[in-house]
């Protein structure tokens, strides 16, 4: 039997390579292949003359520029992807009969889209908003796309309510505002009269709807999928991507500036980070639960606004996922690849959760309209690594050329082929799952409950994670104009925490609720980010210097990079600045290309030939990263800057000269990201 191992991602790069180009030195042709002699001028009735329609280069490239642009999605338009590998850590055979999670030495080819999903392909990557985490798994069966989000629940419970849902969230249809954002009336009313969203909305208003980066977030399958292995048993499965620098956030007022400063944010650090050989990794987890274990909890498993607590049923680790190449064309690429849930290997199969259900429609039909017919399987991104063959046939942009006559199963021309393959022969089977029922139009009791998990997540957030909850309610409830809608908000939330809403109501001038609160005391310690993974790896560090800065320093740099860090020198101008020890720098950015809110944390130790205006834009970049509650480090001259501000005290300040003991004290407060103790001066 042929040796299948790694042959899955040699082979998808050898597939796509023959449709990768590169026109440098070539000579300029038509798309049929002739040679163009002139490309500066249209062809005229003489040189003032009007132009002729039998300008056929002329009417190629303005046809295909006039049809450049493909339908966007109407959610997720707004993303970024990259290529890599995933491998699993050890066979999965007991669960499942799927080959890519059976070989820990099988590199399976993987291409991931990150994306917002409320905005349009050009608004700003750090909205408040759910994230995409879409995988394709180009294994030897077939693709895999593993379709989820960076939140494991969802707003509704049914997908047939997944357009109000969308119509109610897009911007508003009399003036196509706000853009990227929920905070306006027709979500809130939506919301309001749709409480089965409690608990999906403690979780858009909570810091997981402001990843720091799409490496710094968790994925989730979102869904209740089953795992089906050889002998026919099933189990249900819930899939986890857990980010290896664990799970970190913007902070609002941070993230609403770097939306005006940097609207590619994400994408830029998800491209450099590739670039620069940091390459994101994520764990693969599942949930597992037996099938006779389907009733014995007090949520219904398949509910797509619920999550099993990691407490009850722990996520096993199963394999790691490695993001290591950018993309060579983001149209040919990211635009066109094309995700479906319903794309499944043999061992992975479906449940009844009905907006799971709907999704299996709802993605092919998408495809037809944004890619131009149903042959979209065929563009190079979507294409499996294995062979396929079928008897369809034509439609739109086919590029398959079908020889022979027969495009039909039951035939004698070719022997009735190509044939069903049986269950050993590695065909699909149905997992044989018994339905029976009426016709109705109802949903389960099972899935009444809307605001016990709302209150669990509630209980598991820390002191400032509460805090930015309410703030989130506060802000998007502020931007509603109608006062019926946001009491009617504040009359729902009374169900999940009384405090909290007691606390929203009273900043937007609602009335605040005399009674409510759920009595669910439980709470699950995974849902907070308090105890990720805190790494100081990969982490953007702002240097502050100026000419004349003291050469230690330098040795503070290599301390920092040894680590993983990325610092970035920054001062007034660009060019190279020197220190006094005759060392140089060179400057990356200046105070008006970047940010204190584009870096991690801020390193500021100055000059001798820092200008006045220097120190003012330095005090200023120290100021901002003290206000988003960022590290900061300060030796020699930056000193000055931050004792004549006071916060010299404050918990994640570094103070110090000497470059060995800073610099390991400065890394330690890298990797804790944020200093909530912090008090603002």
């Amino acid at each position: 039997m042929k040796d299948n191992r790694n042959v899955n991602e040699s082979s998808k790069n050898e597939q796509l390579e023959q449709f990768r180009t590169d026109d440098r030195g070539e000579k300029l042709t038509t798309n049929q292949g002739v040679k163009v002699s002139e490309d500066e001028f249209s062809l005229k009735a003489g040189v003032r003359g009007p132009t002729l329609l039998e300008d056929f280069h002329f009417r190629e490239k303005m046809t295909h520029f006039d049809h450049e642009r493909i339908p966007e999605r109407v959610v997720h338009a707004r993303g970024f992807a990259a290529h890599g590998e995933f491998q699993v850590y050890e066979s999965m055979k007991k669960y499942t009969k799927a080959k890519f999670l059976q070989d820990p030495a099988v590199k399976t080819p993987v291409f991931v889209r990150f994306s917002t999903v409320v905005g349009f392909r050009g608004s700003a990557e750090t909205v408040r908003d759910v994230r995409g985490f879409a995988t394709k798994f180009y294994t030897e069966e077939g693709n895999y796309d593993l379709v989820g989000n960076n939140m494991p629940v969802f707003f509704i419970q049914d997908a047939i309510k997944f357009p109000d849902l969308v119509h109610a969230i897009k911007p508003e249809p009399h003036n196509e505002m706000p853009q990227a954002s929920a905070a306006h009336d027709t979500f809130w009313d939506f919301v309001a009269n749709n409480q089965e969203s409690a608990h999906m909305i403690m979780w858009a208003l909570s810091d997981r709807a402001l990843p720091r980066s799409f490496r710094m977030m968790e994925g989730f399958g979102v869904h209740t999928f089953r795992l089906v292995n050889e002998e026919g048993i099933s189990h249900f499965v819930k899939f986890h991507w857990k980010p290896v620098l664990g799970v970190h956030s913007l902070v609002w007022d941070e993230a609403q500036k770097i939306a005006g400063k940097d609207p590619d944010f994400n994408r830029r650090d998800l491209w450099e980070s590739i670039e620069q050989g940091n390459y994101p990794e994520f764990e693969l987890g599942i949930q597992v639960i037996k099938e006779e274990d389907e009733f014995s909890f007090d949520f219904d498993i398949l509910d797509p606004t619920k999550l099993w607590p990691e407490e009850d049923i722990p996520v096993q680790i199963i394999g790691k996922m490695t993001l290591n190449r950018n993309v060579d064309n983001v149209f040919a690429e990211t635009e066109q690849v094309a995700f479906h849930p319903g794309h499944v290997v043999p061992g992975i199969d479906f449940t009844n959760d009905p907006l799971l259900q709907g999704r299996l429609f709802s993605y092919t039909d998408t495809q037809l309209l944004r890619l131009g017919g149903p042959n979209f399987h065929e563009i190079p991104i979507n294409r499996p690594v294995c062979p396929f063959h079928n008897n369809q046939r034509d439609g739109f942009h086919r590029q398959t050329i079908n020889k022979g006559p027969v495009s039909y199963h039951n035939n004698s021309i070719a022997n009735n082929t190509p044939s069903p393959a049986s269950e050993e022969e590695g065909g699909y089977v149905h997992y044989q799952e018994k339905v029976e029922g009426r016709k109705v139009r109802a949903r389960s009791d099972s899935f009444k409950d809307h605001f016990s998990q709302a209150k669990l997540f509630w209980n598991s957030m820390s002191g400032p994670e509460k805090q930015h909850i309410i703030d989130a309610f506060s802000f998007e409830l502020g931007k509603v104009k109608s006062k019926s809608i946001q009491q009617q908000v504040v009359d729902m939330f009374a169900n999940v925490d009384l405090e909290m809403t007691r606390e929203f109501a009273k900043n937007i001038g609602a009335v605040p609720p005399e009674e409510g609160g759920s009595a669910v005391t439980k709470s699950s310690p995974a849902l907070s980010q308090e105890k990720t993974k805190k790494l100081p790896a990969t982490r953007k560090v702002g240097v502050i210097a100026a000419d004349g800065f003291n050469g230690e320093i330098m040795k503070v740099l290599e301390a920092l990079k040894a680590e993983g860090i990325m610092p970035v020198i920054i001062s007034s101008r660009l060019g190279k600045i020197k220190g006094s020890d005759g060392s140089e720098l060179e400057v990356q950015d200046t105070f008006l290309t970047t940010e204190s809110v584009l870096v991690d944390a801020i390193y500021a130790t100055g000059g001798s030939g820092g200008t006045k205006k220097f120190q003012q834009d330095a005090a200023y970049f120290i100021h901002e990263a003290f206000a988003h509650y960022k590290p900061i480090g300060v030796t020699h001259e930056g000193r000055n800057w931050l004792e004549n501000s006071g916060k010299n005290n404050a918990a994640g300040i570094v103070l110090g000269d000497g470059a060995e003991s800073f610099a390991e004290e400065f890394i330690q407060a890298i990797a804790q990201h944020r200093f909530w103790e912090r008090e603002l001066v």
